[in-house]
């Protein structure tokens, strides 16, 4: 009876953490849809970003109070290479993520870096559209576990984008199979998003 009753506890966990990490309902779309900037100039794509809009299919505007603007930092590597900082407010500190960002492809489209290392099956990200000194809107999917994740970020140079560029951003996301509900931006915060990366 002891026994039964563990192995029961035991799959009772694993439904539970099955469903603690919901499947998109919004498939990714296929990488030739997405679009990738043309003549993709690296040295101008390098420095610091500031996260003004993201989209995804996991992303709901329920959710939006607990997205913080956050900044990410792009440094150009030798081996054309970005390291990548992201630094965002979590709690009452910030927290730093390094990465690196390798060419694969085209021009303005990059994988992970030891990509095992993360536990994921397929990293890509693609460069859609930028005139390097004011936006940029930038496309990441993760494979893992055979599931597809997929976000947009829209980036500006400074903490506030033209509406025309966020109207831009919506009316790309939304080509790409995202709706509305899928489309957050984050609130201004003035901790952490003005340190160095």
């Amino acid at each position: 009876m002891a026994v039964s009753l563990f192995w029961m506890g035991l799959a009772l966990l694993g439904i539970l953490q099955v469903q603690a990490q919901p499947r998109p309902q919004i498939p990714a779309p296929d990488l030739s849809r997405v679009p990738l900037q043309a003549d993709f100039l690296p040295k101008e794509f390098e420095g610091t970003w500031y996260v003004v809009g993201l989209a995804g299919n996991a992303f709901t505007r329920a959710e939006q109070e607990q997205y913080k603007m956050y900044t990410t930092t792009y440094r150009l590597q030798e081996d054309n290479s970005y390291r990548v900082t992201s630094t965002l407010l979590r709690g009452n500190r910030c927290d730093k993520f390094v990465r690196s960002f390798v060419p694969k492809g085209q021009p303005g489209q990059f994988t992970l870096a030891n990509i095992e290392g993360y536990g994921l099956q397929d990293y890509t990200v693609k460069v859609m559209r930028t005139n390097y000194n004011e936006f940029a809107m930038v496309y990441f999917k993760k494979s893992v576990d055979n599931t597809d994740y997929f976000k947009m970020t829209l980036y500006g140079r400074s903490e506030e984008l033209r509406p025309d560029l966020k109207e831009d951003f919506k009316n790309l996301v939304k080509s790409l199979g995202l709706t509305d509900n899928n489309i957050l931006f984050p609130a201004k915060v003035e901790k952490c998003i003005h340190v160095k990366a």
